[in-house]
């Protein structure tokens, strides 16, 4: 991850023109669809992946960005 996109995204004040590049909702997939997998990481900071989850749990709530 570059600092240019840390900085975009830890942006200093909220204002449209700073947080609307990040609202790409069209770009989700759609609701009742398989989401894509993809690799993830422990607070421990151990790797496993949203398939190895899926198997684990019967629901699985991802939790993307900082709600402030």
């Amino acid at each position: 991850m570059t600092d240019d996109l840390l900085i975009r995204y830890n942006y200093d004040e909220f204002v449209p023109a700073k947080f609307e590049p990040w609202m790409r909702f069209d770009e989700s997939p759609p609701l009742g669809s398989k989401a894509p997998d993809f690799p993830l990481w422990t607070l421990e900071g151990g790797e496993t992946t949203l398939s190895a989850l899926w198997s684990a749990h019967s629901y699985t709530i991802v939790e993307f960005g900082s709600f402030t």
